[in-house]
C-alpha cells in the first residue's frame, strides 16, 4: 500500500506522495492525471486542494529530498512557499533533522525547524529564493518597460499601482485600501487567460497595510484561482512592501501577514541591489490526514478505495486561528 498526507500551510491545502517510498515512480503524465483528480473538490477526497507535493531523491548530496508542485489544473509551478513548510516538515521527521536544504525547480533552499506557532501547530522557516523584477524572468510585456515597480497601469485597473516580482513564481502585487475580491478575482482571471501581458499568466495579489509590519495579502493564484494562502505571494509581497513602504516596515523585526487561512510572519533583509534581498517565510506545517492506496490503483488514478485516517491537528490549528482572532 501506498501513502499520500493531507496537509495544509495557512490552510493552502496540498495532498504529499513520497514517490522514493514507491515499487515504481509516476510517470510525469500519471503524477498530472493524479494531481488534476485528487485535487478536485467534485471527486469528494477530503474537498480536493490547491496541488500535490511530489516528494523525490535529490541529486544533490546536501539536500534530503527534491520538492516538485503540481497544480490542481495539472501545470507545475516552480516553487510554493507554504507547501515547502510542510515538506520541511515531511522530510524533517523522516530523516530526524531540524535544519537542511531542499531541492526545488530552480534553487536548492535552506529551511529549517522554528518555534511551534501554537500548541501542536508545527511551524518550518523556509528561505524564498531567487528574487527577481526582470520582465524576461516573469516575464511580462507593458510599453517596452524592463521592470514593473510601483506602476500605474490603468489596462487594469485604474487608480491601482502594481509590482511585479519573480521569486521565482511570478507575482502581480498591488497595495490597496480596501481588497474588493471581485477586482482581484477579475483580474487574476484576465491575466492566467491568453493576454498581451503575461504570456505565462501570474499570481495576483492585493495588499492592505494594517500597521507597521503588518499586512493582511490575498491571492488570486495561476493554475488555481482564489486560495487560502499563497507562499510566495505573501513572501513577493513582503519584500515590495519593504521597498515602497519604509515608513511602515521595521527591517529589525519580522512582518505579520494575515491571509484568509489564517497568519504567516516574514523577514525580509534587504539589499542595495533589491534581487539580492533575503526572504524568509516562517508559517505552520499542519498534517490534517493520511491516506492509504494501492499503488497500482495510484499509478491508473483509481480513488474509489482509499483508506483515511484523521490526525487531529486541525483542531489543533483551529484553535490558533482563534486565538488570532481575538488578539
Amino acid at each position: 500500500m501506498a501513502q499520500l498526507l493531507k496537509v495544509h500551510g495557512s490552510e493552502n491545502q496540498f495532498f504529499i506522495l513520497d514517490q522514493t517510498q514507491l515499487n515504481n515512480q509516476l510517470s510525469d503524465d500519471e503524477l498530472k492525471r493524479l494531481a488534476i483528480k485528487i485535487c478536485t473538490p467534485e471527486n469528494e477526497i477530503l474537498n480536493g486542494a490547491d496541488g500535490l507535493l511530489v516528494v523525490n531523491d535529490s541529486q544533490f548530496t546536501d539536500c534530503l529530498g527534491q520538492m516538485r508542485v503540481i497544480n490542481a489544473d495539472g501545470s507545475e509551478a516552480k516553487m510554493c512557499g507554504n507547501g515547502l513548510r510542510t515538506v520541511s516538515r515531511y522530510l524533517s521527521e523522516k530523516f530526524s533533522k531540524s535544519s537542511f536544504k531542499i531541492e526545488t525547480f530552480e534553487t536548492n533552499l535552506e529551511v529549517k525547524k522554528s518555534v511551534d506557532f501554537y500548541t501542536n501547530v508545527p511551524a518550518f522557516s523556509v528561505e524564498i529564493s531567487p528574487i527577481s523584477f526582470a520582465k524576461d524572468d516573469l516575464p511580462f510585456e507593458y510599453k517596452n518597460k524592463l521592470e514593473l515597480v510601483d506602476e500605474e497601469i490603468p489596462e487594469f485597473i485604474k487608480g491601482q499601482k502594481f509590482t511585479a516580482i519573480a521569486v521565482p513564481n511570478p507575482h502581480l502585487i498591488s497595495f490597496v485600501d480596501e481588497i474588493y475580491e471581485d477586482d482581484l478575482g477579475d483580474l487574476g482571471k484576465a491575466l492566467n487567460t491568453p493576454n498581451p501581458y503575461f504570456a505565462e499568466g501570474v499570481n495576483v495579489s492585493f495588499c492592505e497595510i494594517l500597521d507597521n509590519n503588518k499586512l493582511f495579502v490575498q491571492t488570486y493564484e495561476r493554475g488555481v484561482g482564489f486560495t487560502n494562502a499563497c507562499g510566495t505571494g505573501m513572501s513577493a509581497t513582503s519584500l515590495a512592501f519593504a521597498l515602497l513602504n519604509g515608513d511602515y516596515f521595521n527591517p529589525d523585526e519580522d512582518i505579520t501577514v494575515y491571509n484568509p487561512g489564517g497568519m504567516v510572519k516574514t523577514n525580509v533583509q534587504l539589499s542595495a541591489h533589491k534581487e539580492d534581498s533575503k526572504i524568509h517565510l516562517i508559517g505552520n506545517a499542519t498534517f490534517t490526514h493520511e491516506l492509504r492506496i494501492n499503488e497500482n490503483d495510484l499509478h491508473s488514478s483509481k480513488l474509489d478505495n482509499i483508506e483515511i485516517s484523521e490526525t487531529g491537528e486541525e483542531d489543533d490549528y483551529q484553535e490558533f486561528v482563534s486565538s488570532i482572532n481575538e488578539a
